[in-house]
């Protein structure tokens, strides 16, 4: 809606700009099978989406073969077609959300093209690839991102429809994919994907006193598509499952929210250093956000409502409204405030399109500066040392992260030469690649953390030994990651975790007591079971029998049998390099 700012946004060319998209997509979705996957989230839904692949229920969600209702099937929907295309996988688990990252920039994009023109839209990409939360978050197997690209849709759907320009069948049909796209949410991860919009329309209409928008957004027609798409789901895992309902929306939502009933609390400023991590390469543009903000879009003919909508203003309170409400509630996850960097990244975009040379400068100098403490930091971190983490992972992860600062300072430095010599608009994609690249290459060495916590190493000992028809036992402990990478979901023993409910409703797939464990463990069929060391030491001070079949630091795997030969030599292979738990 602004004018066009100065020639020295010139120097890219339509060429340049698509080699830049097919690198950054090469990168964004040729990395997803480069790190193992992290518990619990990442575990958890791969192995959602594997047992919905498996059973070909798409209705009834199963986790470890237990009902589990805490959140919609749109993710495992997506992700068992995956599977059912292109075979069981990391990258496949992953796909869903390094798509919706893809589509929530996009959105955006789309956005910001409408409102401040194509150049915007082209910063607008390259802030939210930048931004750490939201590269990171498109690549973690969890809801967060899923649910992150429907809201971007939300939003940029309405803001496109309410464009003073648009025709009443454009504003018609974009309102509706805006009420499809809260359907989806809905379907991700549940009302949220509806009261958010709907707080931030309330707060939009109460400071701008535009209650005539109401009238522009289709509500009747889109409230029955938003019906149409997620009442289907709804209504047959009620028919199915009696007692989804209650659970469903008391639990998980209004106590979630207004309780500590999942040990999830945090402080009112909770969000505040994931916010300015997540936006930290454009947080010295948060002046002229404001700025853009406060404008107010001009009529540009007849017949256009009399208080057209106000784009910076209605994404600046998508953003505070989103914040505000996560930080008031009683249950906090990092991944929960994701949903407002698509607006901020419109901000961004419009606000870098008329950004003067000293000042751009000066975003430079603050990205060599923190390169430079980073490569600083490198050597302490390099040293650490702890029983759950030892020095060989740090050292690993250290050259990552070395390698990301290194190519952070190298972007800093090509980007204050083209400033110079190109102009604002080269510098600002060299900017933006660098902080990618150095995101992208700490998130890859984070694997060094991620293969210990997932136990890949135990993997070919227990294959050696587990028969698919052979219990499997989570005693006292519910591992996230085996039972997705060995197909085999654990059996739970005296702590159901998080699958309390599921075991409520099928108490008999689960052995409540450690004395059940004990009888079924000595009386019962070839067995193995996964535990933590220290209930490993108590239940051998019980004399159970416990053949070790690999271990880690973090935890054990037993057999009540004695493996052949062959199975032996295969198991005491991958857990030698392993710290052992004590005997007796």
């Amino acid at each position: 809606m602004r004018p066009s700012s100065t020639s020295r946004y010139a120097g890219i060319s339509a060429g340049v700009i698509a080699l830049v998209c097919l690198f950054v997509l090469l990168v964004w979705f040729g990395t997803l099978d480069g790190r193992w996957l992290f518990r619990p989230d990442e575990g958890r839904y791969a192995e959602i989406s594997r047992e919905m692949f498996a059973s070909g229920d798409w209705v009834t969600i199963r986790y470890n073969a237990l009902k589990y209702f805490e959140k919609p099937p749109f993710h495992m929907w997506v992700t068992a077609i995956t599977y059912t295309l292109a075979g069981v996988g990391d990258w496949q688990a992953r796909l869903c959300v390094a798509l919706s990252g893809v589509v929530g920039a996009v959105a955006s994009m789309a956005a910001a093209a409408r409102w401040y023109g194509a150049r915007a839209a082209l910063l607008t990409g390259l802030v939210l690839i930048a931004a750490p939360m939201w590269t990171v978050t498109a690549h973690f197997n969890a809801l967060d991102m899923t649910l992150s690209g429907a809201m971007a849709c939300v939003l940029a759907f309405m803001l496109i429809a309410q464009h003073p320009d648009a025709t009443p069948t454009a504003r018609r049909n974009w309102m509706l994919a805006c009420w499809a796209a809260m359907g989806v949410a809905i379907l991700t991860k549940g009302l949220v994907g509806l009261a958010l919009p709907g707080l931030v329309l309330v707060v939009y209409t109460l400071v701008t006193r535009d209650f005539a928008l109401w009238g522009r957004l289709h509500l009747v027609k889109g409230i029955v598509l938003m019906l149409a798409v997620t009442v289907p789901w709804f209504w047959l895992i009620s028919e199915r499952n009696p007692a989804f309902l209650h659970f469903f929306f008391i639990h998980e939502h209004w106590e979630r929210y207004t309780s500590t009933v999942h040990s999830r609390q945090g402080a009112i400023w909770y969000f505040v250093p994931l916010l300015v991590a997540g936006f930290l390469p454009w947080l010295g543009l948060t002046p002229r956000m404001w700025a853009v903000a406060r404008e107010h879009a001009p009529v540009t003919g007849a017949g256009h409502a009399t208080r057209p909508l106000r784009a910076g203003l209605l994404a600046m309170l998508w953003a505070v409204s989103i914040f505000v409400f996560f930080s008031l509630s009683d249950s906090k996850l990092p991944g929960y405030i994701v949903p407002v960097f698509p607006a901020l990244g419109i901000l961004a975009g419009a606000a870098l399109d008329h950004i003067n040379d000293r000042s751009w400068n000066r975003q430079i100098t603050a990205m060599q500066v923190l390169a430079v403490i980073g490569l600083i930091a490198c050597p302490f971190v390099w040293r650490m040392d702890r029983p759950s983490t030892p020095n060989e992972v740090y050292r690993e992860f250290t050259l990552w992260i070395l390698a990301a600062f290194v190519v952070m300072l190298a972007a800093a430095v090509i980007a204050r030469r083209l400033l110079q010599s190109r102009g604002v608009m080269p510098s600002i994609l060299a900017y933006s690649l660098g902080f990618f690249l150095s995101i992208t290459l700490a998130l890859q060495g984070h694997d060094a953390m991620g293969r210990r916590a997932s136990g890949i190493a135990l993997l070919p000992a227990i294959r050696a030994v587990l028969t698919p028809d052979m219990p499997f036992y989570g005693v006292g402990m519910l591992d996230h990651t085996l039972p997705f990478y060995l197909a085999h979901p654990l059996v739970m023993v005296e702590h159901p975790d998080e699958l309390e409910f599921g075991t409520q409703q099928e108490p008999d797939k689960w052995l409540p007591t450690m004395a059940a464990f004990a009888d079924r463990w000595r009386n019962g069929p070839r067995a193995l079971a996964v535990m933590a060391p220290q209930t490993f030491d108590a239940l051998r001070a019980e004399r159970l029998p416990m053949h070790t079949i690999a271990a880690d630091n973090r935890r054990i795997v037993v057999s009540n049998f004695i493996p052949d030969a062959t199975q032996a030599g295969q198991a005491t292979g991958p857990a030698a390099s392993q710290p052992q738990p004590s005997q007796q």
